[in-house]
């Protein structure tokens, strides 16, 4: 782990740098001047380069569009020589992007390390600068390259972080799951950081008691091109709605790749274990094991999008890539 010394700021917008407006916080520029004063004051010692994503949005706004854009911007980055990233985003989807970036730039050289914040820099009391400044010292003490969340005092793992609180400042932990997994011994041809991708339809449908094949179906008809399917438990569902089943294969069998994970915050999908998850899974779901919503998704859309097939994308996502299935 080198100590970074030629730092690439990316602000991205999100509550850190938001200001009052007539319809409530929203983003706003101007932040690079509030950051260089801050380190200033800190006494810090570093080279840095600020650069805004435009536009600078409420990272509820997010979408797959702006991961493809802020992974362009890093590669980019880094290519002109800077040693470490900082990205600064809302908190809202912050896991779900730090996911994403964890598979859009497998094989990066330089850490990246995403931070934002629960209350805006200029209220009294703000988390804003004591993350911020956190993030930047940790990247100054030496940070392993590939992808990290900075919150609260914590470096967590970017493809294992989960945001489980709307307003204390923990809000960011890595959940207790089951991790095991086999561990591919290279990045996969055509999965690197050097990889052009595109938008993916993708889908999460968390199982419930009541769920209908018509509402699958429903889902499914409009065009999803990879499903995400929250199960119960390790992996089970209605295995005795054979209406649902059907409607599940027939999507298989029309090339969908079809992910099984598990609703529990500790949950791990596990094959063979209950009737009603073998049953499931035989439709052509492909188990998740521990990984989260998040990693789940942004897996899914790192596969799909460079232009797997189906089985390919079904073989290297119950593959542990970066950290995200294994421990």
């Amino acid at each position: 782990m080198n100590a970074v010394k030629n730092l690439f700021v990316l602000y991205t917008g999100g509550t850190i740098g938001m200001l009052q407006s007539a319809c409530g916080l929203a983003p706003a520029g101007g932040f690079e001047a509030r950051m260089r004063e801050q380190l200033d004051a800190q006494g810090t010692v570093l080279d840095w380069c600020f650069q805004e994503l435009p536009p600078l949005i409420d990272s509820a706004n997010m979408r797959q569009a702006n991961w493809l854009a802020m992974g362009a911007a890093i590669v980019e980055a880094v290519e002109r020589g800077h040693d470490g990233v900082l990205l600064l985003h809302g908190t809202d989807t912050l896991a779900y992007s730090a996911a994403a970036l964890s598979f859009l730039l497998l094989g990066l050289p330089v850490p990246v390390v995403l931070t934002g914040a629960m209350l805006p820099a200029g209220n009294e009391g703000s988390d804003a600068w004591p993350n911020l400044l956190g993030a930047v010292t940790a990247l100054q003490q030496g940070v392993a390259p590939g992808v990290h969340l900075y919150f609260n005092g914590q470096l967590l793992h970017g493809a294992r972080a989960s945001k489980l609180r709307s307003e204390a400042f923990d809000a960011f932990a890595e959940l207790p799951r089951r991790r095991e997994a086999e561990r591919a011994a290279k990045i996969p041809a055509g999965l690197d950081y050097r990889t052009r991708r595109q938008p993916v339809n993708l889908a999460v449908l968390p199982l419930f008691p009541g769920i209908a094949a018509g509402h699958v179906q429903a889902l499914l008809d409009s065009g999803v091109q990879g499903l995400l399917l929250e199960c119960y438990g390790s992996g089970t569902g209605p295995a005795d709605d054979q209406a649902l089943l059907d409607v599940l294969r027939a999507a298989h069998r029309r090339g969908v790749v079809l992910a099984a994970s598990s609703q529990c915050p500790a949950g791990h999908v596990q094959a063979g274990v209950y009737a009603a998850s073998s049953q499931l899974l035989a439709t052509g779901l492909v188990p998740a094991g521990g990984m989260t919503r998040e990693a789940a998704l942004g897996k899914l859309f790192a596969l799909l999008g460079a232009g797997m097939r189906q089985e390919e994308v079904e073989q290297w996502f119950g593959v542990d890539l970066c950290g995200e299935m294994a421990d």
